[in-house]
């Protein structure tokens, strides 16, 4: 069973910049497809964003895409989520999420495990 561990949130303001990491253990990381979710306060959980396997492609929501990347280190078992130019409505809880699939980002899979997610405030 994989365990995830999210860490690097925190408060920042507007037009800042936050990187989120998260770490895997229990399977090998590369044979996993990892997604980022939030849920704001009084909202349901969003994608994020996902990126494939091997890393060589990623996945955004629309309002994210330009200002957040996904990156993975499979050396390291740990997926990145690097936020730049950071709004107060990207405000959340994020978590990521791992799925043991080895195709297309863009498919989508139900993810076998979550994290314990960590709280990105961002100030006006």
């Amino acid at each position: 069973q994989v365990q995830l561990v999210e860490s690097g949130g925190g408060l920042v303001q507007a037009g800042g910049s936050l990187r989120l990491s998260c770490a895997v253990s229990g399977r090998p990381f590369s044979t996993y497809k990892m997604g980022w979710y939030r849920r704001a306060p009084g909202k349901e959980r969003e994608f994020v964003g996902a990126i494939s396997s091997s890393g060589d492609s990623t996945n955004y929501r629309d309002s994210v895409k330009g200002r957040f990347t996904i990156s993975r280190d499979n050396a390291k078992n740990t997926v990145y989520l690097q936020m730049n130019s950071l709004k107060p409505e990207d405000t959340a809880v994020y978590y990521c999420a791992a799925a043991r699939y080895s195709g297309s980002v863009y498919y989508k899979v139900p993810y076998d495990a979550w994290g314990q997610g960590t709280q990105v405030t961002v100030s006006s």
